[in-house]
């Protein structure tokens, strides 16, 4: 395996793939986006255009920009490990304000949150007319009023540093690649995927399985219930004209109704008033009619006792007032209460997954496996029956987020490290995983991601299944609950890559032929930055 030769890269730390030396060539000369699939080096090609940058400019200093402490820690390791360079500076809210500013005596490498630069710029503390390279990692994110926004827009003000933007996807629509194009000030794009000829010799392969289960007659009774309760809801919503007549409201619809009433009642507040009767009806109906949803989903696609602890945690705890919403829910729901007492019955999808999961790492002992759910609940539960099978080759470990609600104990950054730790090492196996494993962290070659369910977003979609097919050939798998909402997410998420890739494809051969993409639509924003784990 051939590596990069360069002044500023140690030998043998990078091997030497054509398509990345192209794009950071590229990259190291004009504003670039880099859209490439999760797994195939997008942080290499940072590397490589950060060692460039630091050798024909010796005195310059680089930004490299991560969404979560984890993500900054990880690439501040790759910069050490890889670089000939000074010690990179790590940056984040763990950091106090007067401690970041002494930290910054250019030229280094700065490895940092957008939200601390953010506000570190915003108080005139930050010197960003010191940095010649700013890198944008995950670069979708850089619309709204998200911090990247205001860091590129100081940077188009003053330093006009080069910038690298990286990322898996930038979303699924031209309107956002605009968005992400104009925000960052990018000049060049560099699109690949699988089928790319420079690109396809160092891909092992991603085999993609849908297992579909049918619903057991239980859980078609509660979903039965369940479609009444919220029915019933909408039923007053249209006695009130906020709902067309007919049909099914979808969830949408609900959420535009909710949003009209909320501006209603912010309107009668900021003219002294209280709200009529029947507006707080309508607002009763509507957060009712969306519990009721939240628990048809659950018992569609997640199973029975993540329903059942939905329910539990409607009723207040000691000493809080139950909103007439939950209470409107919960009387309504008495039917679906009934159907859960003393019976034992549970979603297929449980015992599929862990079947499916046992089954790989019993027959590939060396085999690692992610399982994705949007639940932390599942993540227990699966968690659960993964280690009540007692089988050495099955070593499963729950990874969730940092934040902790009630009794659902999240982990600390340090707990999640070492939960990691042990999955490349081979003491887990397994990570039970919701959306903290997605994006970014450097989790070792899987051979199976496992989809609990799918997800209509195009961006986690890809980043999930990026996860396997890195080191070897992998395989994804989703499970879909027949005849549920399950189905029409799981078609959506393939329809919509597809347009994203015709997308892609499109913009690049504009931008190559020297067309320049069209700004976006303006929009409005004010920002409030905090630091997400």
């Amino acid at each position: 395996m051939p590596t990069v030769v360069h002044p500023r890269i140690r030998p043998g730390t990078i091997e030497d793939r054509e398509y990345q030396a192209a794009i950071a060539e590229v990259a190291a000369r004009q504003n670039t986006l880099v859209v490439l699939p999760t797994g195939l080096g997008k942080t290499t090609i940072a590397l490589r255009v950060i060692a460039e940058t630091l050798l024909r400019s010796p005195t310059a200093s680089v930004l490299l920009l991560a969404p979560t402490r984890p993500l900054v820690l990880q690439h501040a390791a790759s910069v050490s490990k890889t670089l000939f360079a000074p010690e990179p500076i790590v940056l984040t809210g763990a950091i106090a304000p007067e401690r970041r500013a002494e930290l910054l005596h250019p030229p280094q490498v700065v490895v940092a949150t957008p939200q601390v630069v953010g506000n570190d710029i915003a108080s005139g503390t930050f010197p960003l007319h010191t940095f010649s390279l700013l890198v944008f990692d995950e670069a979708h994110r850089a619309v709204g009023i998200y911090p990247y926004v205001a860091i590129a827009r100081a940077n188009r003000e003053g330093p006009r540093a080069r910038v690298l933007a990286m990322t898996a996807s930038p979303g699924g629509s031209e309107a956002r690649i605009r968005e992400v194009w104009t925000n960052l000030a990018i000049e060049r794009f560099e699109y690949r995927t699988e089928r790319s000829g420079d690109v396809a010799p160092y891909l092992h392969g991603i085999g993609v399985e849908t297992v579909t289960l049918p619903l057991p007659p239980e859980v078609q009774r509660l979903a039965i219930e369940l479609r009444a309760v919220v029915q019933g809801q909408i039923n007053i919503l249209r006695k009130l004209d906020l709902l067309p007549g007919g049909g099914e409201a979808g969830r949408r619809a609900l959420l535009e109704v909710g949003a009209r009433l909320h501006r209603q009642i912010e309107a009668d507040r900021s003219r002294g008033g209280s709200g009529s009767p029947v507006l707080w009806q309508a607002v009763t109906a509507q957060a009712a009619a969306m519990k009721g949803m939240h628990a048809l989903e659950l018992a569609e696609s997640q199973g029975v006792d993540a329903l059942r602890e939905f329910l539990d945690r409607q009723t207040p705890k000691e000493g809080r007032r139950m909103s007439p919403a939950t209470r409107t829910f919960l009387t309504e729901a008495e039917g679906v209460r009934k159907l859960l007492d003393g019976t034992h019955f549970e979603h297929p999808k449980v015992a599929r997954a862990v079947a499916i999961v046992a089954e790989e790492l019993r027959t590939r002992p060396e085999a690692r496996v992610i399982v994705f759910s949007q639940y932390r609940d599942t993540v227990d539960r699966l968690v659960g029956e993964l280690e009540a099978l007692h089988d050495p080759a099955v070593r499963p470990a729950r990874f969730v987020g940092q934040a902790s609600h009630g009794t659902d104990v999240g982990l600390s950054q340090k707990e999640q490290g070492g939960v990691l730790d042990r999955f490349r090492a081979g003491a887990v196996n397994c990570l039970v995983a919701t959306s903290v494993a997605e994006e970014g962290l450097d989790i070792p070659a899987t051979d199976l991601v496992l989809f609990y369910e799918p997800i209509p977003d195009v961006i986690r979609t890809i980043q999930r299944r990026g996860r396997t097919g890195r080191a070897r050939a992998g395989r994804a798998v989703v499970l879909v609950a027949q005849g549920t909402r399950d189905e029409g997410m799981h078609r959506g998420a393939f329809t919509r890559e597809k347009r994203m890739h015709e997308m892609l494809e499109r913009v690049q051969a504009s931008v190559s032929r020297g067309t320049p993409l069209a700004p976006p639509t303006p929009r409005r924003a004010q920002s409030t930055l905090t630091e997400f784990d």
